[in-house]
């Protein structure tokens, strides 16, 4: 059978369908048997499912451009709609193509930045020991709004360099850009989106400007020097911040909260763990595997190309869905289990591949491992409320947890 005709057969629908949205991992692996490059039908995008195919495709740059052209949304008839801008977004990081984006790049991340996100450990430590604290106090406790969104937003703060910076407002602002991206709001609400602006962004311009005049050695004075010697203008070290702080906020919280309700679920995993801490960064990298942060990337086509023997015309827009490359029974042996003793188990694509690998990849490491070894360490026993069941957040993109109520169990 063709893959043509599979495409037929599997409903352009299901990629946005809410039940699908939860458990999107039967589709997933339809996708990588019978169509792993998949014209959604009726929209103008293609869907790449297999590990083999995402790599191909994340080296082809040149084939498959990172730039920001649309946006995505539901339409009326549930299907993947596209609303496009052209180059009104501009290039930033992780929407540039070379050579821009070695040059974003270079001008944030010179090994200072790598440096302090190692020296933010014990911060991360105190910072999770203290939330845990509280949280026991209390039980039972909703762990997003507790601690799975507190500790990212506030160490990317820092890692940045914000001054006086509100974590509550920094929050809503990085929620609010990848509600933007998140491809389930209808056209007229991403239009509203759209149209509502954030003052945070504002506020992001208004800091780097003032770190022009006076740079710290930070990630935001490393912006500001990259002003000064030319290299980037002010609009653009303020959209790289943005960015930044959405991805770093958002991809990690997504991260921590997957894998606590992981925990919740699995008593004698918990307990392995417990009694063997040391085995908490492998138990990271099942997380991220097999919870994908950001379920895809977005690509659009410059040219007509082809991938996997599927023609894909210029201006399609195509979806890296690294969600379902890192259940890609080829690559990894039992792939929908927790697996503490993976060969390499850092091979998943859960932040990406190639030259877009997540430049805050280590950053959000260091943050996981230090909240869940704090809370094992701190606990008996995570189990879930069982009259508030975990709810997740209505979108494509982001693979996060709206709400996750659990019980904590001190030691």
């Amino acid at each position: 059978m063709g893959n043509d005709q599979v495409d037929l057969e599997i409903p352009g629908t299901l990629l946005l369908d809410q039940r699908v949205l939860s458990d999107p991992y039967p589709l997933y692996r339809r996708l990588r048997e019978h169509a792993p490059v998949w014209a959604v039908p009726g929209a103008e995008v293609f869907i790449v499912s297999t590990f083999d195919l995402l790599a191909e495709a994340s080296a082809r740059v040149e084939d498959f451009s990172s730039a920001l052209t649309s946006l995505l949304y539901r339409d009326d008839a549930g299907l993947p709609g596209r609303f496009t801008f052209g180059d009104a977004g501009g290039q930033v990081l992780a929407t540039a193509d070379p050579p821009m984006h070695e040059i974003h790049r270079r001008a944030v991340f010179p090994e200072l930045v790598t440096k302090r996100m190692e020296a933010l450990d014990p911060e991360i430590r105190d910072l999770a020991d203290g939330l845990v604290t509280r949280a026991l106090q209390v039980g039972t406790v909703e762990f997003m709004s507790a601690i799975g969104n507190v500790v990212p937003i506030t160490m990317i703060s820092r890692l940045i360099g914000f001054r006086g910076s509100n974590v509550d407002e920094l929050w809503r602002s990085a929620v609010h850009m990848t509600k933007l991206v998140g491809s389930t709001l209808t056209l007229d609400e991403l239009m509203n989106y759209a149209a509502g602006g954030d003052e945070v962004q504002a506020w992001i311009v208004e800091q780097v400007a003032a770190a022009v005049e006076d740079p710290s050695e930070d990630l935001l004075g490393a912006v500001a020097r990259s002003i000064n010697d030319g290299i980037l203008t002010v609009h653009e070290g303020a959209g790289i911040l943005t960015i930044l702080l959405s991805a770093g906020g958002e991809s990690t919280t997504s991260l921590i909260g997957n894998a606590v309700r992981m925990l919740a679920e699995d008593a004698e995993l918990q307990d392995h763990l417990r009694r063997n801490l040391d085995k908490v960064p492998q138990f990271v990298e099942e997380a991220l595997r097999l919870e994908s942060p950001f379920r895809y990337m977005m690509r659009t086509v410059p040219a007509d190309t082809s991938l996997g023997g599927i023609d894909i015309p210029a201006g399609a827009t195509v979806l890296l869905l690294w969600a379902a490359g890192n259940r890609d029974e080829r690559e990894f042996e039992n792939p929908d289990q927790v697996d503490l003793n993976r060969r390499v188990p850092r091979r998943h694509v859960a932040f990406g591949r190639g030259i877009h690998h997540c430049v805050g990849a280590p950053l959000a490491r260091i943050e996981a491992r230090n909240v869940i070894t704090v809370l094992l360490d701190r606990t008996s026993n995570i189990s879930f409320d069982p009259e508030h069941p975990p709810r997740w957040v209505d979108s494509f993109l982001v693979r996060r947890h709206q709400e996750l109520p659990v019980r904590l169990q001190a030691r």
